[in-house]
């Protein structure tokens, strides 16, 4: 899109735990980048934590914080909620955004903001950082590389049990609540899993599935079940469940191919697998301090006019159509496109 920017300097909406370790410490690493300002509807919060990261200034209004003249780009780092509305706000204001995951609450919100970005002639990105970690890149160039022949299946499992949080009825977390969240941590968690079948095996073109709440202990489904298929002719299957004792909890991606497997986590980190007749290879990457940081120097790139982020609104609205079809919300279950 149109625009190149000698140095990035992010206005960051929202300062949750999210924005502590994971990504707004990365902001200052890396090269040609600065984070400048922060807002939170909590000024005395807000005016914390520029303290404690040094951060220049801070807001309690996020359009204040969109017409400083010295932030050229928007992090997004709010619940799912309220991304729709801040990114359009901020592509209407001719800055860059980007936005955490999921991308909003339904893809209908991903298509408007992906028209708004269109209309402003500038770029969305957003935080699926998975596609830049050597970790799952490492993944990537075995499959590129056919390791394991042509894909004929792929199974993702990841199991947990409640979070003490989950357990209060009078102050339930946000990930939660449908209204907020887009559903529960289905949303939260499984969608980094979806997202990354798209980049790792290309996109998922029928989806379907049931959601149920299991546990009783919020109003968000806890249990997932899906099939689905890939534009190559693959199929998959997922189950996902926060309901469950910690005995029994899981976290697993297996790709079976017509010679061989890869087995590694979503969110443990274990061991990659490579089983060949031939036998069985193994791989483990190391993680950045801040695990945003490579996704966050490939956006700084590009806006920069000197690289390309493999992550952007068009690939993180079509995890949200896949969830969507899910869960049963208001898609047909074959993909037709972006639109």
């Amino acid at each position: 899109m149109g625009i190149v920017l000698d140095e990035v300097r992010w206005g960051m909406i929202g300062c949750g735990a999210v924005t502590e370790r994971k990504s707004a410490p990365a902001f200052n690493k890396i090269e040609h980048s600065r984070l400048v300002a922060v807002m939170g509807r909590d000024a005395g919060k807000a005016a914390d934590y520029a303290a404690r990261h040094g951060v220049p200034r801070w807001y309690a209004d996020a359009e204040a914080l969109m017409a400083d003249p010295e932030v050229n780009a928007i992090y997004v780092a709010t619940p799912p909620s309220s991304h729709a509305e801040y990114a359009v706000l901020a592509l209407q204001a001719g800055k860059p955004v980007y936005v955490e995951k999921p991308m909003a609450c339904r893809y209908a919100e991903c298509q408007a903001m992906n028209q708004a970005a269109s209309a402003a002639g500038l770029p969305l990105f957003v935080a699926y950082y998975r596609r830049a970690l050597p970790y799952f890149l490492q993944v990537k160039a075995l499959l590129d590389a056919a390791s394991i022949g042509s894909i004929l299946a792929v199974n993702v499992r990841l199991v947990q049990s409640p979070r003490p949080a989950d357990r209060n009825p009078n102050s339930l977390p946000w990930r939660v609540n449908p209204a907020v969240a887009g559903g529960g941590y289905f949303f939260d968690l499984a969608c980094h899993s979806l997202d990354l079948l798209d980049f790792l095996l290309g996109a998922i073109v029928d989806a379907q599935g049931c959601a149920e709440n299991r546990g009783g202990l919020y109003p968000a489904e806890d249990t997932v079940a899906a099939s689905f298929k890939f534009a190559s002719g693959a199929l998959g299957t997922g189950f996902w469940t926060f309901a469950a004792t910690d005995a029994g909890r899981s976290d697993s991606v297996e790709i079976l191919g017509t010679a061989g497997t890869i087995r590694f986590s979503t969110f443990a980190f274990t061991p990659i697998e490579l089983e060949t007749p031939t036998g069985t290879q193994r791989y483990l990457p190391p993680n950045p301090e801040n695990i945003q940081f490579h996704l966050i120097a490939a956006i700084v790139a590009e806006l920069r006019g000197q690289g390309r982020s493999p992550s952007n609104g068009t690939s993180a609205a079509k995890t949200n159509w896949v969830m969507d079809c899910i869960i049963g919300v208001g898609h047909e279950s074959k993909f037709a496109g972006l639109g």
